[in-house]
């Protein structure tokens, strides 16, 4: 059974630092790569549920879940939902300087997804356990 950790989140910006440090405290012993992948990708997700969810809304609130199996590590991030679905955008999308976090998500994750749940979204990306 694999083992996970979470931890709940006031849905205010400076949060999304704190998210970083949770994630990384737990990813000490796992090589740097996977470390900066992790801390990249929890940052992407908790970013966009404070900025463009209900999670950023006063009370608000996201969830971070950290799963460990043999091969990999899983990031999820649950929001609160919004009316909005979660876009991967080109790099070549003419839109303003955000707006590619879940490109680079795509680029760090073996897999990623997301899951429709009652009243909220979870954002989830898996990456490889590797040693160095």
């Amino acid at each position: 059974m694999p083992k996970k950790w979470c931890r709940l989140f006031p849905g205010m910006p400076w949060q999304v630092s704190e998210a970083r440090r949770f994630v990384a405290g737990l990813l000490a012993d796992e090589g740097k790569a996977v470390v900066e992948d992790a801390e990249l990708v929890v940052g992407e997700l908790a970013s966009n549920a404070v900025r463009h969810t209900r999670s950023g809304w006063y009370r608000g609130w996201f969830l971070v879940i950290v799963g460990f199996s043999d091969d990999t590590v899983r990031i999820e991030v649950i929001d609160q939902g919004s009316d909005d679905e979660p876009l991967v955008r080109s790099v070549r999308s003419p839109v303003e300087e955000g707006g590619r976090g879940l490109l680079l998500i795509a680029a760090c994750a073996e897999n990623w997804g997301v899951k429709d749940r009652p009243g909220g979204r979870c954002i989830w990306a898996d990456l490889a356990r590797v040693s160095g």
